[in-house]
């Protein structure tokens, strides 16, 4: 017997097909005009956010985080060097796009610690992400079993020091067991040997 989940599941796993892709462009021409964080009401797919501790009460919400796609922009130098450094195109973040999605939802709504993020869509030139946020002061989620750990002063910030699941496979601590001794406390760790 399969759940409900199991469906939206099974219909996001291709989001060009079937209803998600019959919404996409509806979708995608409404959230252009939106501002870059947008606070939503629910979230787009209940099944990733639930699963990444999402919960329908106070003290959570869910924003919607443009981000524009793509590499570095740098600009083009006058003269006076060599053309092969000028390295206008393969400029390319240490950080990723998913990061700073969380991270702008972390500057807009100062007073709450993000709690993951998961991709709903993107174009040629933005991406969108849906990012779970918790208010830690709120008494529904320190009285929550699941949630009460957000509330120690150990965990704020938790976006911009990398301890969300992006943060944490940007900072190469993904992988686990024999094999990645090097890896630990961060990827720049042990001469740079994590990668």
């Amino acid at each position: 017997m399969k759940s409900f989940y199991n469906y939206i599941g099974a219909a996001w796993s291709s989001p060009r097909e079937g209803y998600v892709g019959a919404l996409r462009q509806d979708r995608l021409r409404a959230w252009r005009r939106e501002m870059t964080v947008q606070k939503i009401d629910r979230p787009t797919r209940l099944d990733r956010a639930r699963a990444l501790g999402y919960k329908a009460k106070q003290g959570i919400i869910v924003a919607r985080v443009k981000v524009r796609r793509g590499g570095r922009r740098k600009s083009r130098y006058e003269r006076n060097r060599k053309t092969s450094k000028m390295g206008l195109n393969m400029m390319t973040m240490a950080k990723s796009i998913q990061r700073i999605a969380e991270e702008r939802a972390g500057r807009r709504f100062r007073n709450m610690e993000v709690l993951n993020s998961y991709w709903v869509a993107e174009d040629g030139k933005h991406k969108w992400y849906e990012v779970i946020l918790v208010d830690p002061s709120h008494p529904a989620i320190q009285n929550d079993k699941d949630l009460s750990w957000v509330t120690e002063d150990v965990h704020r910030g938790r976006a911009v020091h990398g301890k969300t699941s992006a943060g944490r496979k940007g900072r190469g601590l993904r992988r686990k067991g024999f094999g990645t001794e090097k890896t630990r406390p961060g990827i720049r760790a042990h001469d740079g040997k994590g990668k």
